[in-house]
């Protein structure tokens, strides 16, 4: 059923793209950017209800925002694609409330924060707020395109900094997404192009120009680069460019987690890394069998 589903919208859109295309390109960039949200539980809303909860606008988008502890350093969580904040249930049961404040935020059109879309620019934006309300950043732990959202904020403006960085399963290339969205939909190449053509005058920006690895190539930060050998979503070979163009970063390879790196034992690794504040550059593979 759904690949009858994404084919009836593939056959639509190139349709489309020749008698309206305007309408197909701005069809075609809202989908791509559109997030199926995933509700949030009973469960976990009693646990994100431990937090002190706010909220701020942004576009007319409100923004739900946590916080929990009252240490003297802060921790920025950014949770990916189709996520919340419940995702980071167990750094925050793991790290020492007393040593560190823990913020977190519900991207546009996820969680429990309003909206319908969610693209790099605009998470980018949300983040740049937040962290302007924050202030000093002990550190940001960001999963997949809010570990890209990261990476890119901090390269686009030079006034917001943090001590470290952590990404999981970053994507490396806003390109290879749009060449996954055409084969999964089979959009011909004339929608392709008005979709791209759409991108950069909404954005100014091609897409081209969104490079994870040209973004880490500008950071000074320390960093601690986590990804699992098996990411069907996010091949690992995106955090190796990563790494290699990270000069003060550090990689960790891992074996069986997936793309969504839920395992005990990178939790462990990135609070230890905190609690030490790592810097090393070596690069450290694991093989968890």
């Amino acid at each position: 059923m759904k690949n009858k589903i994404l084919t009836l919208i593939g056959i639509v859109l190139n349709v489309l793209a020749v008698i309206s295309p305007r309408l197909a390109a701005k069809l075609g960039l809202n989908l791509f950017c559109y997030p199926f949200r995933v509700p949030v539980s009973a469960r976990q809303r009693k646990f994100l209800s431990t937090a002190v909860q706010s909220s701020f606008h942004h576009k007319g988008i409100r923004i739900q925002t946590y916080r929990w502890g009252s240490g003297p350093m802060n921790i920025l969580l950014l949770h990916g694609w189709q996520s919340h904040t419940y995702r980071w249930k167990k750094y925050i049961e793991s790290l020492s409330l007393t040593e560190y404040t823990i913020y977190a935020l519900d991207a546009p059109g996820h969680g429990q924060s309003s909206g319908r879309f969610l693209h790099v620019p605009l998470y980018s934006e949300v983040i740049s707020m937040f962290m302007m309300q924050i202030g000093t950043l002990e550190g940001i732990i960001g999963h997949s395109i809010g570990g890209f959202s990261a990476l890119y904020t901090l390269h686009r403006d030079k006034d917001l900094t943090t001590n470290n960085l952590v990404t999981l399963a970053s994507p490396g290339e806003v390109g290879e997404f749009l060449e996954f969205y055409q084969n999964s939909l089979s959009l011909s190449d004339r929608m392709m192009n008005l979709i791209e053509r759409r991108f950069e005058e909404k954005f100014f920006l091609s897409p081209s120009d969104f490079s994870a690895p040209v973004f880490a190539s500008s950071l000074k930060v320390p960093g601690l680069i986590i990804h699992d050998v098996e990411d069907l979503d996010a091949p690992v070979i995106h955090s190796k460019r990563i790494h290699n163009a990270w000069k003060n970063s550090r990689l960790v390879m891992t074996r069986g987690f997936g793309h969504n790196l839920k395992s005990e034992d990178v939790v462990a690794e990135v609070i230890e890394f905190f609690n030490q504040r790592t810097k090393a550059p070596a690069s450290l593979t694991w093989d968890l069998t």
